[in-house]
């Protein structure tokens, strides 16, 4: 994958109005149409001299003739096998037709396992393909040479198979296999040198001497593009974790248009999400959406609405005032039985009044007037509510007779009411004491308000001292406490340790002995204040939010009086100040240094690409920031440099020439930074130079068509070509060592 960075600078000041947000739109993946099959194998049939290149990658597979100066086709290793169920035929597509279909896309298959090819069901498929659109369609098979790269220290048993493949399905003339790496820098005029790869799947570091590769000093990396790619995912899914599905291909865009390697990652880092210069590193990113479309009103429907509403509540009125007179007709005419019913019993017997009462539902004939008095104040309250006239409510003061008279004058009933009466006493009572401590307590504010306001007339400036030492005050203590709340909500915390401490120490029998074996019996539970422990832990927070309302109550109290009063404090002083946008820099983080919108559905689809940019490609060098338990590139370097090559004329020739190739050389930067970071690890004024690969991508397949076609390389491909006679006699497992080649495993 060949990812690259371009540095878009526009000038911003912070302090002058922030220009419109640029966006930058997301790559959308889509099906590039079918590859056309070539109609010109005419004048390469029969051809022993043109050899067939296949730079075999994990990334691309690139296919083209040797006397040719560029691949004729490049397409991803994968294969995918859709089932139309309407045609009832199974499609089997290659490379890039396997995007042709979200369903064929989904269903995809690749023929690498990391670098090396393991899957050659998919293998097979993708070499039809490529002969195919080669032109080659005969079926006595291939009658052209194969140079194809392989990976460094590829199995034995991955160019076996990839051997019987070639000769056995293809018959193939004779087949022959190179480091991709190093015929990129044959292509590239190296001789002497250290190469270093960085691909798709891994980091390969090379020392070559007189064009050959030294593969026992070889060391590998386990990081690439691929490895970049799923990084960014896992990053941007942490800080986006409700967004939309993403495509790898449109992580694999981000990583190659908006990712550099910074030149000082820990100072840049430091600064990154500055505001001032945030504008010129935040990138916008703009995925798909569909537009929410509000229908908008006219003035017209507007105001129709409108008088439908009122004329709806008006019913809604009238709706509860009839309802309220039919309560009240119904109170009343309740209320004129009851009295009846009282009346009546004048009349009556004791035995029968009882009787019609406890029919009525009423104990005696107390409970009858009681509910009488109630019926006549509600009666009277609606009635004044209506006239619109407000009644002071009036409490009534009780009587308790029987709260003098003797126990033994009474019977079992009047004992019963007795007891009533003075629980009814001390109710009464309980409110009368609450009413007074809240007349006194209006009464203690209302002397300290007029002891503050003369004391604010009399030393304004003391007062405003004063104010602002309480809400300093405040502050503090509110800010301690929610790093209290932090610290208790993270399990290994000090404070948290001392809380769990602290409950089992509560919790337990014995709290300062050990329990010795066979009386570790708990009896933990067994007495009822053992779980009042549990109460007070689960009430604590409870507590502590309502004193937190409070304590916020009190300082926006004294924050309103200092915004009349103080000239100094100003909106900016206010403790919510620091919950602007343009100040927070978990904003900045995640919605650049623009504000945001949740209901704009546009920005709702946007991701903000800020230090990601730098963090992203900086693995290579701290590979334990991903979790890779590796060295770092430059340190792998200097170790292969300063300590595995001892010879001094050999290293010196090495430093000579550092040569990088493959995709992940291609962010921005990247060469610079391993200047700039080998100056400090190699020897004092030691010559080393350092030079990118022409293009990173093709010079691999450009370096194994070259190697096939020049007067040195003609003779060394012959010469290092497996045949099919040799393939036979030797069989599968057999391979020529040569210089740009693998060793025998």
């Amino acid at each position: 994958m060949p990812p690259s960075a371009t540095a878009e600078q526009s000038s911003s000041s912070a302090n002058s109005p922030k220009p419109p947000q640029k966006l930058h739109y997301v790559f959308e993946p889509k099906f590039p149409g079918p590859t056309p099959q070539a109609d010109d194998y005419s004048k390469y049939r029969g051809r022993s001299d043109a050899a067939i290149v296949i730079d075999n990658g994990s990334w691309n597979t690139r296919v083209g003739w040797s006397s040719e100066s560029a691949p004729r086709i490049a397409f991803p290793p994968i294969l995918s096998k859709y089932r139309d169920r309407k045609l009832g035929r199974t499609f089997t597509l290659v490379g890039n037709d396997a995007y042709a279909d979200s369903n064929s896309r989904t269903a995809s298959k690749n023929a690498f396992d990391v670098n090396i090819v393991s899957n050659f069901d998919v293998m097979e498929n993708i070499l039809d393909y490529s002969f195919l659109k080669l032109g080659i369609d005969g079926n006595d098979g291939i009658e052209h040479p194969i140079v194809m790269t392989e990976a460094l220290c590829n199995p034995t048993y991955s160019r076996k198979t990839m051997s019987e493949l070639l000769f056995e399905a293809y018959n193939a003339p004779s087949v022959t296999y190179g480091l991709d790496s190093l015929f990129s820098y044959h292509y590239n005029g190296g001789t002497t040198g250290l190469v270093l790869s960085s691909s798709h799947t891994t980091t390969h570091l090379i020392p070559v001497m007189n064009g050959k590769g030294i593969l026992n000093m070889a060391t590998r990396l386990n990081w690439g593009c691929s490895q970049a790619v799923e990084f960014l995912t896992k990053l941007l899914a942490l800080k986006y974790p409700g967004f939309p599905k993403t495509y790898p291909q449109q992580m694999e865009s981000l990583v190659q248009e908006h990712c550099y390697v910074s030149q000082d990652y820990k100072a840049e880092m430091a600064g990154y999400l500055e505001m001032g210069s945030l504008d010129e590193r935040d990138r916008a990113i703009q995925f798909p959406f569909v537009e929410i479309i509000k229908e908008q009103k006219s003035e017209e429907e507007l105001a129709r609405i409108a008088e439908r509403r009122k004329e709806s509540g008006r019913r809604l009125q009238e709706q509860a005032a009839k309802m309220r007179l039919e309560k009240l007709k119904k109170k009343e005419e309740e209320l004129a039985y009851y009295q009846h019913l009282l009346e009546k019993g004048k009349t009556e017997t004791k035995k029968n009044f009882s009787r019609q009462l406890e029919n009525e539902g009423f104990k005696d004939e107390v409970q009858l007037e009681k509910r009488i008095k109630e019926l006549e104040k509600s009666i009277r309250r609606s009635r004044n509510k209506d006239l619109g006239i407000e009644e002071e409510e009036e409490e009534e003061v009780p009587t308790f007779p029987l709260l003098d008279t003797p126990d033994d004058q009474l019977d079992e009933d009047g004992l019963k009411q007795k007891r009533a009466q003075r629980l009814l006493k001390a109710n009464y009572e309980a409110r009368q004491r609450l009413r007074a401590e809240k007349e006194k307590e209006r009464e203690r504010l209302r002397l300290e308000a007029e002891k503050e306001e003369e004391k604010r007339t009399n030393d304004l400036e003391g007062w405003i001292a004063e104010k602002r030492g309480m809400r300093d005050g405040l502050v503090a203590k509110l800010k301690e406490r929610e790093q209290r709340k932090n610290q208790l909500s993270d399990r290994k915390s000090l404070a948290s340790l001392n809380r769990m401490k602290a409950i089992a120490h509560l919790a337990s029998d014995e709290p300062t002995r050990k329990r010795r074996r066979g009386n570790d019996e708990d009896t933990f539970g067994a007495d009822d204040d053992d779980w009042a422990i549990y109460r007070d832990i689960a009430t604590v927070n409870e507590d502590e939010e309502e004193e937190d309302e409070e304590m916020q109550t009190e300082l926006k109290n004294l924050e309103a009086q200092l915004l009349r009063y103080d000239p100094e404090f100003t909106e900016d002083s206010l403790q919510g100040a620091g919950s602007d946008w343009s100040k927070s820099l978990i904003h900045a983080f995640l919605r650049g240094c623009h504000p945001f919108d949740p209901e704009n559905q546009a920005e709702a689809h946007q991701m903000h690409l800020n230090v990601e940019r730098i963090r992203v490609p900086e693995v290579i060098f701290e590979p334990s920031m991903a979790g890779v338990d590796q060295a770092g590139i430059v340190e792998i370097t200097s170790e292969l440099l300063l300590n595995r090559i001892t010879e001094k004329q050999q290293r010196e020739s090495i430093y000579r020439d550092i040569f990088l190739t493959g995709g992940y050389t291609l962010f921005k930067g990247f060469e610079e930074r391993m200047r700039t970071t080998l100056v400090s690890v190699l020897p004092f004024e030691a010559e080393f130079g350092v030079r990118t690969a022409k293009d990173p991508l093709l010079d691999a397949w450009k370096g194994a068509a070259l190697w096939t076609k020049s007067n040195i390389g003609e003779a060394a491909w012959k010469g290092a070509a497996i045949t099919k006679a040799e393939y036979s006699e030797k069989g599968a497992d057999y391979i020529k060592e040569h210089n740009l080649g693998n060793v025998m495993g």
